[in-house]
């Protein structure tokens, strides 16, 4: 009789792990969850999506022009830790609006930005930094696609943060996974072949994988579907990069997310908590932040968690019910 109710106890005892770890599981995949803002100001209101008490991360674009207001990016951080928010910046240059692109860095920009994050009290132990964005569209680099000069900046960049000895921690720009080999774009993976051409250890001074994996086409797929223009586009990516220089990375996915339509948002909720449980849940998966907190007024409208007024939208509706849906 004690040998029998050992072997229950011993049974209910390996169950209780079972449970544990996949409540664990569960946690993880929902904690991975963070927002992408635009402005500082705007801060504040990532916290009427996430109602918890876990460290997020939030993804902020730091142009060139803003090294003139030290007050409000200082403001920035410290708002950032005070509600428990993990600030991923993104460099970014100026936007010439009659040539309509964003201009190339400068090595003299590059040092004034980096110097402006060093002069900051980030509170935070790593300081993650990502290195402009979605070069294989000219648009974003200065009307051309040339890996050549995206490749230097990139080695550059990261070699003067890391002489800081401030513990930046370095991110690539995110490359559009949809895009073709018709100028003004470039398709992705070609594009990470020809940087890896021009200097095979390129990717020996990044410390993190930076990742825009967006549910295409057009935004509204299924994120049960497959490819590299899916939500699992992060995957094909590590894959390319352990299959051609042995490095393994854990990514942050500092971009995605559907756009609002009256088909889409009836599964919309489905689609938070499938993704949640089954695909950001991967293990290397450190971040997800969802673009864009607010794009109201403006072109990503569609996109925001609020409206102009700053009240929610259905895309934060969507998320929150995802949210309670994968709660333990």
């Amino acid at each position: 009789m004690l040998k029998y109710q050992s072997k229950i106890l011993l049974n209910l005892f390996i169950l209780l792990c079972f449970l544990a770890i996949g409540i664990k599981d569960v946690r993880a995949s929902n904690e991975v969850l963070g927002m992408h803002i635009l402005q500082p100001e705007e801060l504040k209101h990532v916290r009427m999506i996430f109602e918890d008490d876990e460290w997020r991360y939030t993804t902020i674009p730091l142009a060139t022009s803003d090294t003139q207001n030290w007050q409000r990016w200082q403001k920035f951080f410290d708002e950032a830790y005070r509600l428990k928010l993990i600030p991923i910046i993104r460099l970014a240059t100026s936007y010439d609006s009659e040539q309509q692109h964003w201009t190339i860095p400068t090595r003299k920009e590059i040092v004034n930005l980096v110097a402006f994050l060093s002069s900051l009290n980030w509170h935070q132990k790593e300081k993650l930094v990502v290195v402009f964005n979605e070069v294989n569209h000219a648009q974003e680099w200065g009307g051309r696609i040339d890996p050549l000069a995206y490749t230097q900046v990139l080695k550059f960049t990261s070699n003067w943060l890391r002489s800081e000895g401030l513990n930046y921690k370095v991110l690539p720009a995110a490359l559009d996974l949809a895009t073709a080999n018709i100028f003004p774009t470039m398709e992705a993976f070609s594009y990470l072949e020809t940087m890896l051409r021009v200097d095979p250890e390129i990717f020996t001074y990044i410390d993190y994988w930076n990742s825009h994996s967006y549910p295409n086409p057009n935004f509204s797929a299924s994120p049960k579907t497959n490819g590299q223009n899916s939500l699992r586009g992060f995957i094909y990516e590590l894959n390319f990069l352990k299959n051609k220089t042995g490095l393994d990375f854990q990514t942050f996915i500092t971009e995605t997310g559907w756009k609002s339509s009256y088909m889409i948002n009836f599964y919309l909720s489905d689609y938070y908590a499938y993704a949640l449980k089954n695909i950001w849940s991967d293990e290397r998966v450190v971040a997800v932040t969802p673009f864009v907190l607010k794009g109201d007024p403006g072109p990503f409208a569609q996109f925001g968690f609020v409206d102009a007024s700053d009240l929610p939208t259905i895309q934060a509706s969507a998320l929150k019910k995802a949210l309670k849906k994968i709660s333990p």
